[in-house]
């Protein structure tokens, strides 16, 4: 009621965006829907002060319960990965990602990332990123005929270049990873092994995909998407990586602060300490499992429409379409799915003709809409729903009155 007297134009626009979640299929893989607890701690008073520093080593005053929300959101962290250490003042994902360069890595010396077309981060070295700018970056991709990491290619790539570092994560590959031999890849050559786990950190909490922790020295991860948190990022030094180097936190500490940052976010660290909280119970590894099945279901309901999968369906929260065969662009389907209430997003595949502002395919996934309760049934009528669409130009009219019937038996959460 307050922010609607002070300003009713922000508060207008907060009220349509609501609506729109609300009558909304939001299927963006990135995206979730956080918890009403989250959200309170997020617009919390905690946004008032400045913490430079960390927990007991602060450059102001007054700090006794930041320091106290901070740890216990460290110790949630080391306990729900099973880390040995974690650092959650980075303001998301790519900070993360670039403190972890500043702590190894000096301008000039050699990394390895996915490359982005291929399904990778722009973080992880692609030509217009920092990455690439400051680091000699060598990229690896998928294989042409399959779509799927060519790990004796990675590991001979590896070998012949001597990185660094080697990043593993992605945006859109829709596969897991083996951890194990990556490692071994990485400990062949002598180099850290980063594991970017942004997109599946909720699905390895939940045990759905593969755990990296004992086969690489770092991790990096947002903490929205299937770990349904605030916009944020946290990074871990596993066993392996104190091992290797037993000076790894500090110089992790260090390139964040104040490398990179300056005070640190303490209202969004609260809000990710409920997350991580939420992140631990029974129920949350019931809504992992759940996205899997439900992304595995929307798969095969989009196989029998005649959609071109890539690598041919999904292991995790999402899916890949190249609809070069459906006669439509990436752009174009966005733009009809979203006039029918369906939210994806536009994507390149890889190997793509097209350029990336008008690709070949899309990308959706799972997470939102199963916070909301979705199961396999509902993933069949989607299915069906994005067919319709993409086939028939003027069918999003009917659909969208069939989205929004949906969306009321589902509402976000409280």
């Amino acid at each position: 009621m307050k922010l609607k007297k002070t300003d009713s134009q922000i508060s207008n626009l907060i009220a349509k965006e609501k609506k729109r979640q609300e009558t909304t299929l939001e299927m963006i893989p990135s995206e979730n829907h956080t918890s009403l607890a989250v959200r309170e701690a997020l617009g919390s008073v905690l946004t008032d002060k400045y913490a430079e520093g960390y927990p007991g080593k602060r450059y102001y005053a007054g700090l006794e319960f930041y320091d106290k929300i901070e740890t216990l959101c460290q110790e949630r962290a080391k306990k729900l990965f099973k880390v040995p250490y974690a650092n959650v003042q980075p303001y998301s994902g790519s900070p993360a990602n670039q403190a972890v360069y500043f702590a190894l890595c000096e301008p000039g010396e050699t990394i390895m990332g996915m490359s982005l077309p291929h399904g990778g981060h722009l973080t992880h070295g692609w030509k217009v990123n920092f990455s690439a700018k400051i680091y000699n970056s060598v990229q690896y991709g998928v294989d042409k005929r399959t779509n799927l990491l060519d790990y004796q290619e990675i590991e001979k790539l590896a070998k012949k270049v001597k990185p660094k570092l080697i990043w593993v994560g992605a945006t859109a590959y829709p596969r897991i990873f083996n951890w194990r031999k990556l490692g071994k890849i990485a400990d062949s050559v002598g180099t850290y092994l980063a594991a970017d786990i942004a997109h599946i950190a909720g699905l390895v909490v939940a045990g759905v995909h593969p755990n990296p922790v004992p086969f690489v020295h770092i991790i990096t991860t947002t903490t929205h998407k299937t770990l349904r948190g605030p916009r944020g990022g946290i990074i871990m030094v596993t066993r392996k990586g104190l091992k290797k180097d037993p000076k790894l936190p500090k110089k992790i500490n260090k390139a964040v602060f104040p490398g990179l940052q300056g005070g640190p976010h303490e209202n969004n660290i609260a809000a990710i300490a409920v997350c991580l909280k939420e992140a631990s119970s029974a129920k949350f590894k019931r809504y992992g499992r759940q996205i899997v099945k439900n992304s595995k279901a929307l798969a095969s309901g989009l196989l029998k429409r005649n959609f071109n999968l890539i690598t041919g369906g999904t292991d995790n929260h999402l899916i890949l379409i190249d609809l070069r065969n459906k006669e439509i662009s990436g752009t174009e389907a966005q733009e009809r799915l979203e006039k029918a209430g369906i939210t994806v997003n536009k994507n390149s595949i890889p190997y793509d003709p097209n350029p990336p502002f008008h690709p070949s395919g899309i990308r959706l996934g799972t997470p939102a809409i199963t916070t909301r309760g979705m199961k396999e049934k509902e993933m069949r009528q989607i299915a069906f729903w994005i067919d319709d669409v993409v086939s028939k130009p003027k069918s999003y009219l009917r659909v969208r009155k069939e989205v929004k019937k949906l969306c009321q038996k589902f509402p976000l959460p409280k």
